[in-house]
């Protein structure tokens, strides 16, 4: 974006801003925000409100009409504040998504025990397949939501086979790796609890949340399907965790089965290897230690 001047910058606002709008909306001032490794992101000031836009070089086409539908299906439900979608589509190369900006308000003193409430609440929705209606991506991978009436068999062929075979692929596992992959499959039955699928947000972690200017939490960046809602709890962990107070409340308003603690590494299998494909070896470290537990060297 560097070779960009201001002038340029405008232009291109403005226009999506009028194919979004039907009308011209002048821009008083944009600047560049955090918008995760994948997008570039701006907060951009108009007489008409203040507005977030994420744009990319439009590799993926489709990524943001995708992520326009999942912040749609998770609003719908109005268990959590998700922010309002004003429109997306391609302009001059770029694809663009338009959405409210959330203002921070600062942390309201009840923020995590109704951040976990509200959680469980999204959770409680669900439906009688695992998977979605419509595929979306997780990061910059495709991820596939082919509907499976068993749990289980969505976790190994739509989540965790389909990125250890891109790693292997790629050479970022080895096949001896892989197979004993392979090998453990076969033991989740026994290790994971039959639950009845569940909407998460699907990519749950601390830079995917924002306080709002109610001093509530505000969800973006989705990969919503219907799946194990431990997985999606299991993922808060995975980079630090969140406040205790969230996961009591939660757990107050949608216990767990039993012994939830042991099957956090088992289930963040999905992002490890998610993260393997998108940014290298280093995440390998802790899928090997789980391999080894329950399949040996």
């Amino acid at each position: 974006m560097g070779m960009w001047d201001g002038l340029d910058q405008y232009q291109f606002f403005e226009s999506i801003l009028f194919e979004t709008f039907g009308k011209a909306v002048e821009v008083n001032d944009a600047r560049f925000v955090a918008g995760g490794s994948i997008n570039t992101a701006a907060r951009v000031l108009t007489p008409e409100g203040t507005f977030f836009v994420k744009f990319n070089h439009a590799e993926k086409e489709d990524m943001f009409e995708k992520e326009a539908r999942g912040l749609a299906l998770l609003r719908n439900t109005n268990a959590i504040h998700i922010p309002e979608v004003y429109g997306y589509g391609k302009n001059g190369g770029r694809a663009y998504l338009i959405q409210e900006f959330v203002e921070n308000g600062g942390q309201h003193p009840n923020f995590w025990r109704t951040f976990g409430q509200s959680l469980a609440k999204l959770h409680s929705h669900t439906q009688p397949f695992f998977g979605l209606n419509f595929d979306n991506y997780l990061g910059s991978l495709e991820q596939n939501n082919t509907f499976y009436e068993n749990g289980i068999d969505f976790f190994v062929e739509k989540r965790l086979r389909p990125q250890a075979g891109l790693a292997l692929y790629n050479n970022l596992i080895g096949a001896e790796l892989y197979n004993r992959l392979e090998r453990f499959y076969p033991l989740l039955k026994n290790l994971l609890p039959t639950e009845a699928p569940a909407l998460i947000h699907g990519d749950l972690w601390s830079g995917n949340f924002l306080i709002n200017e109610h001093g509530r939490v505000s969800l973006v960046d989705p990969a919503p399907y219907y799946g194990y809602r431990e997985a999606e709890l299991a993922f808060t962990h995975l980079f630090g965790g969140f406040d205790d107070e969230f996961y009591e409340n939660y757990q107050e308003s949608f216990p767990f089965e039993p012994h939830f603690e042991a099957r956090i590494p088992i289930y963040n299998l999905y992002p490890l290897l998610v993260h393997v494909n998108l940014f290298g070896r280093s995440y390998l470290p802790p899928i090997e230690r789980l391999i080894k537990r329950y399949v040996g060297v």
